[in-house]
């Protein structure tokens, strides 16, 4: 029988008693972990909690196979997974994404969410756990140490196959410029400085090739978190789960969510170690760094338009500034930058709380999960908004670029295998000094005839492997 007061029933856990409201399908242990835990004052991702309501159902199934829940009690509580699935429960999710106990209190309150969901299908009233327990039943075979965890993994997995298409796709706006951009050479520059021509389809598709080994290394990331520690429960040791529970809830949970998954070999490292978790926050901030040198790269090529590089022109997206009438920033870019800077605190968050776990577990998956999503979630829209509002809209200014290539000391270089290394730094000293070209230095030094130095100096033939002027 469920005690009531008007508008709240009454129920009661370890520390005592407390009024929830009536039609709540959350209990006393959402209740007070929602009290205690106001850190953020945000909402668990959308996809986390469609992963614990996959893994409680394909708990639910292997149970009722094992003999260890009626098909009744079994079947009620896959509904109110499938609901919870679908974000028709989603309200009920009160705790915050970061909180005490290791994942306990979500893992309660989508214990409690669908406990009083089922004994709502089954014809009871909320809060009478005679019908359906939220311990006893929802989390049966189950931890919070198993149940957290994989449901973590399987969202990572989902996040990164999103991020990884705006990955793709960005990949192939790069590729898309490198071909366009391939005839026009412009100067290289190492430490700001010039140095020899190259293409800039080149720098482009160097760009490209960076983002695909990126999302190479995220995929080979990726892999690790199909590898899932259910069946462990608290420690690993598979307390309270039966053997049959323990070789079946993998595949059930496999069918459940069309992700392959393996057991982990070792369920006891698998709780109590987090290192593949720091992997891949490795990998996306690895990933993230790559995209925000391109961007800064972006910045400088662009920068101007006219008492700067001035080699590309970014698409104009709105105005840049409040009191500088017709200034336009560079601010997709500057946000790729930002997003970058972002990922890079997310990971050091990740790899000290992935660092600090004691003996058999680690009780801060909540902050590693939470900042491990927000990254992966940042860089996906990151790249989608640098594909679409940067790098597809770029134009190149060829004459610039010619210009400045013709006017550099840089073209010095490929003039070491005729005239020497000495020789060639004193004309690229004079030509700088007297504000000529290289090209005009050497006639008028006599060091070469005009044809031999027009062969030697052809920009495009610095661009590939070879000695200029030989064949």
């Amino acid at each position: 029988m469920v005690q009531k007061r008007k508008g709240y029933r009454i129920e009661t856990d370890s520390i005592g008693s407390r009024e929830v409201p009536e039609e709540a399908y959350y209990g006393v242990q959402t209740l007070r972990a929602a009290e205690n835990f106001p850190i953020t004052g945000l909402h668990v991702h959308r996809e986390m909690i469609r992963s614990m309501a996959q893994v409680k159902e394909a708990a639910a199934v292997t149970n009722c196979q094992e003999g260890l829940l009626d098909e009744e009690r079994g079947r009620a509580i896959v509904r109110a997974c499938r609901e919870l699935g679908r974000g028709e429960l989603d309200g009920e999710i009160l705790v915050d994404p970061i909180q005490g106990g290791a994942g306990t209190s979500l893992n309660m309150n989508v214990n409690e969410v669908l406990a009083n969901r089922a004994i709502e299908l089954l014809g009871g009233t909320k809060g009478d756990y005679s019908v359906v327990h939220p311990n006893d039943h929802v989390n049966r075979s189950q931890s919070t140490n198993d149940v957290f965890p994989t449901a973590g993994k399987l969202t990572v997995c989902r996040l990164l196959e999103k991020t990884g298409k705006e990955l793709r796709r960005l990949c192939r706006e790069l590729e898309k410029k490198a071909e366009e951009f391939y005839p026009v050479i412009k100067m290289g520059r190492t430490q700001l400085q010039d140095a020899v021509p190259v293409r800039l389809g080149q720098e482009f598709a160097a760009y490209g090739a960076a983002v695909e080994r990126n999302i190479k290394r995220m995929e080979t990331a990726a892999d690790e978190m199909r590898q899932v520690n259910m069946g462990g429960t608290a420690v690993g040791t598979g307390i309270n789960a039966s053997p049959g529970y323990v070789r079946r809830i993998v595949g059930n949970l496999e069918q459940v969510t069309g992700i392959p998954l393996r057991q982990c070999g070792n369920l006891m490292d698998a709780t109590s170690n987090l290192d593949p978790l720091t992997a891949v926050s490795g990998t996306v901030k690895a990933c993230a760094v790559t995209l925000s040198k391109i961007a800064s790269d972006l910045r400088l090529l662009s920068s101007g338009p006219r008492t700067g590089l001035a080699e590309i022109r970014l698409p104009g997206k709105q105005n840049g500034s409040s009191i500088m009438p017709g200034k336009i920033n560079p601010v997709i870019p500057e946000v790729v930058n930002q997003v970058a800077f972002h990922i890079m605190g997310n990971d050091l968050a990740v790899t000290a709380a992935a660092g600090a776990g004691q003996l058999e577990l680690n009780a801060f998956e909540p902050v590693i999960f939470y900042n491990l999503f927000q990254s992966i979630d940042m860089l996906g829209h990151g790249a989608a908004t640098f594909a679409d509002n940067c790098v597809s809209g770029i134009r190149a200014d060829a004459d610039r670029c010619r210009e400045l290539v013709e006017n550099s000391a840089g073209m010095a270089a490929a003039l070491c295998p005729y005239i020497g290394y000495e020789a060639a730094a004193g004309i690229a000293k004079k030509a700088l000094r007297e504000g000529k070209s290289i090209r005009a230095m050497l006639l008028e030094e006599g060091l070469l005839e005009e044809e031999a130095a027009e062969k030697i100096l052809d920009p495009y033939a610095m661009t590939e492997p070879g000695i200029p002027g030989r064949s």
